[in-house]
């Protein structure tokens, strides 16, 4: 973590069985490339299979927003940047932008993440050595601006008058 600048995944690619009757890919799978790249980022903070699997715990996500904002194709190839926004003991706020190989941008993702004792489950404080991975993460994206599209609300603007 000795890096400030948001986490970016490995190269993912649009499979043929995502494309809607539209000819792009289904909103429903912006939301699988955002949430594999976020593993990918998960694992620095020391969340993933693993983890759940000898630890019994895990993360959920409490709340994700997508900006659809340029069509995606069969055969496309993408990464997805990760940047944590915020983090207390159980919670993490994070940013995603997910871009097309060739470098423009395709949508971005705001969400906020739950960590679980899943023998519950429940709502529970990350062990220390997480609480510390996350701390680190945090500390290293702390200099980073926060997107403009962060914490926008949802709706249909109206002019007034």
């Amino acid at each position: 973590m000795t890096t400030a600048t948001p986490f970016m995944s490995s190269l993912q690619e649009v499979l043929p069985e995502w494309i809607d009757y539209n000819g792009h890919l289904n909103m429903a799978y912006y939301n699988v490339l955002f949430d594999r790249g976020a593993d990918e980022a998960f694992a620095q903070m020391g969340f993933g299979p693993e983890y759940a699997a000898e630890r019994k715990m895990t993360t959920y996500s409490a709340e994700f927003h997508v900006r659809y904002l340029r069509e995606l194709h069969e055969g496309d190839k993408v990464r997805v940047a990760f940047q944590l926004l915020d983090a207390d003991d159980k919670r993490f706020h994070f940013c995603q932008w997910l871009y097309h190989e060739d470098g423009w941008l395709s949508a971005t993702g705001e969400g906020l993440g739950l960590h679980i004792d899943m023998s519950g489950p429940r709502v529970a404080p990350y062990p220390q050595d997480v609480a510390d991975k996350v701390a680190a993460l945090k500390e290293a994206h702390a200099g980073l601006p926060v997107p403009d599209f962060v914490g926008k609300p949802i709706g249909i603007r109206r002019k007034s008058g």
